[in-house]
Formats: structure tokens, sequence, C-alpha cells
């Protein structure tokens, strides 16, 4: 017996019972996928001193320009 051949025989094995039984499976509402929202990492203290002190430095750059 091949796969598709047991594939076969307990497709129609289900029907059969379905046939007999309607109520014997029970369906519910698929859940909703939830929402990604793009991940994004929070600046460390580190990291905001950095930037701040960039910033001063590009300020001053440009102002000596």
């Amino acid at each position: 017996m091949t796969k598709e051949e047991l594939r076969q025989q307990l497709q129609e094995q289900l029907e059969q019972h379905l046939q007999a039984h309607p109520d014997a499976v029970t369906r519910y509402a698929a859940e909703p996928e939830r929402e990604t929202r793009p991940w994004k990492k929070k600046p460390s203290l580190q990291g905001q001193a950095f930037a701040q002190d960039l910033a001063e430095i590009e300020k001053e750059l440009l102002g000596k320009a």
C-alpha cells in the first residue's frame, strides 16, 4: 500500500464517519493574527549621552564653518 492509497483510504473513512456523525467535529473561529510591530531597542543612557555629544560637536563645527 502506497502513501497515496493510504491517504485516500483515510479520507474515505473520515467522510464516512462525518456522514454517520455530523457533529463529531467542532469548528472554531480562527484566532486573529497578532499585529507585528517593528522591534525598537530602547536607547541606553550611554547611547543618549553619545548622541548629545555628537549633536554638540556638529553644532560647533557648523558654527565655525
